[in-house]
């Protein structure tokens, strides 16, 4: 998912925050039951800020031991953006439960 935000209204360290905590870093091209580099842990960013708050925070995570196997997680170039089909759109609404849960 691509996350467009208002830098005044949230801060990027906010978001990777919620990243961090909304899934397992650690599941090489995996989230629960799903599997396929489109299931990846990612952070794509789009300057030279994002990526040093993103590396900075990615080994803060690292170091603090919260994790016992290591954080897989890229951290790369925003390129194109391509929206999901419309089936999965909304999917957890839609279908319900969700599998992303550390």
């Amino acid at each position: 998912m691509q996350i467009e935000f208002d830098p005044t209204q949230t801060s990027f360290e906010t978001l990777l925050n919620v990243f961090w905590n909304s899934h397992t870093p650690t599941q090489w091209h995996r989230q629960g039951p799903d599997i396929g580099s489109q299931y990846r842990s990612a952070i794509f960013y789009h300057n030279e800020r994002q990526k040093n708050i993103a590396e900075i925070s990615k080994r803060d995570l690292e170091n603090s031991g919260k994790f016992p196997e290591p954080i897989v997680t890229e951290i790369t170039p925003a390129s194109t953006f391509y929206k999901a089909e419309e089936y999965h759109q909304r999917y957890i609404e839609k279908n319900g439960s969700g599998h992303c849960k550390p």
